[in-house]
């Protein structure tokens, strides 16, 4: 018998969450963004469905608990094997699958995934279908405002209408086109201009379905204003430059209680984290490489950064190394704990 829950009762999408960003999301910043927020939504770095089912799993699939909740994002367009990767996400304890129908990158074309898929919405569908009934978590979707010149309005309400005929509740709307052929990733991300009213559109139209905005976010106070008009939001690099924004995040839009972290205490679970990954035998520079950040705008930045950057690297490296980079950073900024004005959307 079919225990699962009804397709449109999985869940409820958080008001906030930090985009999947490849070779910038990995279990280490997930990690060190935790730490700093405890209810925003983190996903992983896209992963394909056939580096999943042949490559080491635990390297690429591996997460510590403290970093829930998180949202694995596959790449593929086969829906056997997507339903297969989406058990394996369940069994390892994820709370989320999203499927990435939004990448530009040169070899989505190939590999017919990412946001080539968005000119094939049934393939997506069909994709959402096996994998909603292969498990019991929320399956949602991430894509572009369109793909070429299939990026009208009415082009992308159609792609939504598609997979939602197949149980898909959630989609976070990357507000922006993409081109496949003449725009690199990077060029993709700032090139083609930012259509937030379409989003808002969609939402207007389709108001049964969760909506989340992502493209052009760089603060909370831009989240905000977006609540205003749709369901969640997505900060990307914005959250990677500058992590430390998100120490008002659980105040501002999920409880007005939550503590405000500091940065000695994000310091503590950094050192915690690195020492167990150091046991497993990580290199340190692999450990570190993605909290450069954390101090951004403060006294001593430059010798945090300068620190994990050069002496990371040495053999053997430990985590004295992260102690020393750390005493560059005057007590006052370590122990304080910013006073956020707190708005609840």
């Amino acid at each position: 018998m079919d225990r699962s829950p009804p397709r449109s009762d999985r869940g409820s999408m958080p008001p906030l969450s930090v985009a999947p960003m490849m070779d910038r999301t990995d279990r280490h910043f997930r990690v060190m963004l935790r730490a700093i927020s405890r209810r925003v939504l983190l996903y992983t770095e896209m992963v394909t469905t056939g580096a999943i089912l042949n490559g080491d799993r635990e390297r690429l699939l591996g997460f510590d608990p403290e970093e829930g909740p998180l949202s694995l994002q596959l790449g593929g367009d086969d829906p056997k094997a997507l339903a297969e990767c989406a058990r394996l996400a369940q069994d390892l304890g994820y709370d989320e699958v999203n499927l990435n129908v939004g990448c530009p990158s040169p070899r989505v074309k190939k590999g017919n995934f990412g946001a080539s898929l968005m000119a094939q919405p049934q393939r997506v569908a069909d994709a959402v279908d096996a994998m909603l009934d292969a498990v019991r978590l929320p399956v949602t979707v991430k894509h572009r405002i369109g793909v070429d010149d299939l990026d009208r309005y009415d082009d992308m309400r159609r792609f939504v209408d598609v997979v939602a005929e197949a149980g898909c509740r959630r989609f976070t709307v990357h507000a922006r086109k993409a081109w496949l052929e003449g725009l690199s990733p990077k060029e993709n991300r700032e090139i083609p201009p930012l259509r937030y009213d379409d989003v808002y559109r969609l939402k207007r139209e389709r108001p049964d379905l969760e909506i989340e905005i992502n493209g052009g976010v760089t603060d909370l106070h831009q989240a905000a204003d977006h609540l205003r008009r749709v369901d969640a939001v997505m900060i990307g690099r914005a959250a990677y430059d500058r992590p430390f924004l998100f120490a008002d995040a659980d105040r501002r839009f999920f409880d007005p209680e939550a503590e405000v972290a500091s940065r000695a205490e994000v310091l503590d679970v950094l050192f915690r984290h690195t020492e167990r990954q150091l046991a497993r035998g990580l290199p340190l520079s692999r450990i570190v490489r993605h909290f450069m950040h954390l101090f951004v705008g403060c006294p001593g930045a430059r010798a945090w950064r300068r620190t994990l950057s050069e002496d990371a690297r040495a053999a053997g490296a430990g985590v004295d190394v992260l102690r020393r980079a750390a005493s560059a950073i005057p007590p006052g900024v370590l122990e304080s704990r910013p006073d956020f004005a707190v708005s609840i959307h």
